[in-house]
């Protein structure tokens, strides 16, 4: 249908409410007025879709998780690039709570129109329907992938009065103790928690698990001395690292990295362990083609601007190259199955 004739449409629709309205609120011009402006509205926005490919409006890009970490960071430089790209406004907005559950929920049930976006990971996408029997929302079925846009790796950090000092001591010392120790972590399924419960299958280590709402504030009670260690992305770990207010025994990539080359891959110690995070755009699953492809695109160009790989680098991520949408659905499949194994081992599934 030409654009001509999807016009003509769009006006001959306005002038019927229009009319429909004036019979309604005859002898009141300014109701007549404003409700009849409104209605217009109600019938151009969404021909706006079909007409330009894309939403008319706001964007609104939410983060399920707590501000101020390494992924929020991130987000919000990503959602700064797209609004360059769209030429369209796009906010942010943190929706943290229930392991990623409100946030991702929102999206999954909202508009599908590309008006509303979610930074997702593999805790919201492959680690949560493992671990939840009633999740309000289906990765697979209700989402839509837009990009993947980034991967993490992660730090085990220890408070140093726990007085180890590698990992091969930290994992004696354990050992020496099984169940006395307490690890933190951003929340219940989140990379710290998957992480952590790998670790001590693959180790044959038993601590109990304390549960935060964020990595920052489970990194300042490692750092306090509430809890002893854990595993965190680096952005706010660095800093720590460096001034030696947290110790960093191991990281979870298969070779040392230049960032820190002085801190051994855990596999050294613990063969076969490497893990990673990864984050990744999506929309409501119903989100017409079109508006897939066109954010897809944009996504991609996003990730290829100076100042996304300057960012990648600064916080010490992984830089990906965003796979097509059909090669991130069968990704995200894979992903729901790996974790689905470490949670059975680790005796977390079943959660109400």
């Amino acid at each position: 249908m030409s654009p001509f004739i999807i016009a003509l449409v769009a006006v001959s629709a306005v002038l019927h409410v229009s009319w429909n309205v004036r019979l309604k609120t005859a002898g009141d011009p300014v109701r007549a007025a404003t409700v009849g402006l409104l209605a217009a509205l109600a019938v151009i926005v969404p021909l706006g879709v079909v007409v330009q490919g894309f939403f008319l409006g706001m964007v609104a890009n939410l983060f399920p998780f707590a501000p101020g970490g390494g992924t929020d960071v991130y987000g919000r430089m990503l959602a700064e690039e797209l609004h360059d790209k769209l030429k369209q406004t796009v906010v942010v907005e943190n929706r943290p709570g229930a392991s990623m559950q409100i946030g991702t929920t929102a999206v999954a049930k909202s508009a599908p129109d590309g008006s509303m976006l979610l930074m997702a990971s593999a805790t919201s996408l492959a680690v949560n329907p493992n671990i939840y029997k009633s999740l309000a929302y289906d990765p697979i079925k209700d989402l839509a992938p837009i990009g993947l846009v980034g991967s993490a790796y992660f730090v085990l950090v220890a408070n140093p009065a726990l007085g180890v000092k590698t990992l091969p001591e930290l994992i004696a010392y354990i050992k020496a103790r099984p169940g006395q120790l307490s690890y933190a972590s951003a929340g219940i399924g989140t990379p710290h928690h998957i992480f952590m419960e790998l670790f001590m299958t693959m180790a044959g280590l038993k601590m109990q698990h304390v549960p935060y709402k964020g990595s920052v504030p489970a990194l300042n009670d490692v750092l306090a001395g509430h809890i002893e260690l854990m595993f965190c992305d680096v952005p706010p770990s660095a800093g720590m690292i460096q001034t030696g207010k947290v110790r960093a025994l191991g990281v979870t990539t298969k070779a040392r990295l230049a960032a820190f080359p002085d801190i051994p891959p855990i596999n050294e110690s613990v063969p076969g362990f490497e893990v990673a995070g990864w984050f990744m755009v999506v929309a409501p699953a119903k989100t017409p083609p079109a508006v897939v492809a066109k954010l897809h695109t944009e996504m991609k160009n996003v990730l290829d601007t100076p100042a996304i790989k300057e960012q990648i680098a600064k916080l010490s991520l992984l830089p990906v190259t965003s796979p097509s949408v059909d090669d991130m659905k069968a990704f995200v499949k894979s992903e729901i199955v790996r974790w689905g194994k470490v949670v059975e081992a680790a005796g977390i599934a079943g959660t109400e």
